[in-house]
């Protein structure tokens, strides 16, 4: 089975990752539920730094399941550092999560509590490794920013990565896409909560940092379907449009949520 033939559907969906990628089943897996009964404040943790150059944005892609911006990562002009983080994190790209409905499609939940969609923000250890395929598979090769993404006003700042989706409609198709701040997505508050997880699509690596802002960001019910619109078949195939793609939450095994809070 190519890794092209996982999906978020029956035959191919998340309860079947595990045939092909058997670390599905991992100690470290993610999404998870944010139970905040259970969660450590953590005074270690450092404030965190976002530091984002805009003309380091490159281009859109539909990759089949979801659409990636990604940006230019040959040098530390884009990075994430302090929290729970040794070294610098660089920018490689930002992807959104949503649901069917606008009732669910975030990954990670609080409380039992779901969202309407997940904004990620992915980077990598630039002060060990070479490249995010280098990082990719290494404990601590990843660090990734979750925003929930919360049903009601619509959100201005999004407009413009809304407006980029035409150009992708179907898979594989990609555009170019500059002069852009995924940090101006962020909500006010920078409080997170943090634990050592995976990434929620194969090859489902345990190499992520995860940092999870408490404060959640708007989203108009428009916005939820445009992301709905894309598809996820080449073109030319009949349109199959791109409805969910967000994981089940995974069991915690014993890890420690800690916060900044």
């Amino acid at each position: 089975m190519a890794s092209t033939d996982w999906g978020y559907d029956g035959k191919n969906g998340p309860e079947q990752w595990g045939k092909l990628y058997p670390i599905a089943n991992g100690n470290n897996q993610s999404p998870i539920d944010i139970k905040t009964s259970e969660v450590k404040h953590d005074t270690s943790l450092k404030p965190l730094s976002v530091s984002y150059n805009p003309a380091t944005a490159k281009e859109i892609i539909n990759v089949g399941h979801s659409f990636h911006v990604i940006f230019e990562d040959n040098d530390n002009q884009s990075v994430l550092k302090g929290g729970p983080l040794p070294d610098n994190y660089r920018l490689h790209q930002f992807h959104f999560h949503w649901g069917s409905k606008n009732e669910y499609g975030s990954e990670h939940t609080v409380d039992g509590v779901k969202y309407s969609g997940e904004f990620h923000i992915v980077h990598w250890n630039s002060a060990k490794y070479s490249s995010i395929a280098e990082a990719i598979s290494k404990a601590d090769g990843l660090a990734i920013i979750g925003v929930l993404l919360k049903v009601g006003e619509a959100n201005p700042k999004l407009q413009k990565v809304l407006d980029a989706l035409h150009a992708i409609k179907t898979k594989d198709k990609r555009a170019p896409f500059t002069n852009f701040d995924p940090s101006t997505l962020l909500p006010s508050s920078l409080d997170f909560w943090t634990y050592f997880g995976s990434l929620t699509h194969p090859p489902l690596y345990e190499s992520v940092t995860w940092i999870i802002f408490k404060e959640s960001i708007s989203v108009s019910s428009e916005q939820l379907a445009q992301f709905r619109s894309l598809l996820s078949n080449v073109e030319g195939d009949n349109p199959v449009p791109i409805q969910h793609n967000n994981r089940p939450t995974q069991p915690v095994k014993g890890r420690t949520v800690r916060a900044s809070f």
